[in-house]
């Protein structure tokens, strides 16, 4: 996955990784923290509102922050559970289209904040550190870094979209 220019190629440094990651969650957090009460339900027809966006990262970002971890501690070929994450934005108990978005974007913060201490332990030899994803197949720790770059500047141009909608 490819967007905003933090794609991450073959042969980067472990502090080019980390750079990236903290551009794209600086990204997110600084435009999410922007929306104002009256903005939090506009949205493309057919898309998340602004509300949702928010509340769907800080759900994927508690996944990926297990799946990082399960990447570089268990044993090569460990489980990386895959979730439905339409399933969970129209699950009326986790409230995507009516709670306030105050703690997720403290989840998002710390998550990607001690993901991003843990990038910064990482040696080349860890980014080729293997599990089997659910749904995706096999899925290095490399793997991992590129999706999760990507996420927080793939959900900004979304939040963005929303944000600038006009009926």
């Amino acid at each position: 996955m490819t967007t905003l220019g933090h794609a991450i190629p073959l042969g980067m440094e472990i502090t080019e990784y980390a750079v990236a990651y903290e551009a794209s969650t600086q990204e997110f957090l600084t435009l999410a923290d922007s929306v104002g009460l009256e903005q939090l339900d506009c949205r493309e027809p057919g898309e998340w509102s602004a509300r949702q966006i928010i509340h769907h990262m800080a759900d994927s970002e508690t996944q990926s922050y297990a799946r990082i971890r399960r990447l570089v501690a268990e044993p090569a070929g460990s489980v990386i559970q895959g979730y439905d994450e339409a399933a969970w934005a129209e699950c009326q108990a986790l409230g995507y289209e009516e709670l306030p978005v105050g703690n997720s974007l403290l989840v998002i913060s710390a998550v990607r904040t001690s993901s991003l201490d843990l990038i910064r332990r990482l040696t080349l030899a860890d980014l080729e550190r293997i599990g089997e994803h659910t749904e995706s197949g096999p899925y290095t720790v490399r793997k991992w870094l590129n999706v999760y770059t990507a996420h927080a500047s793939d959900h900004a141009a979304q939040l963005r979209r929303a944000l600038n909608y006009t009926a």
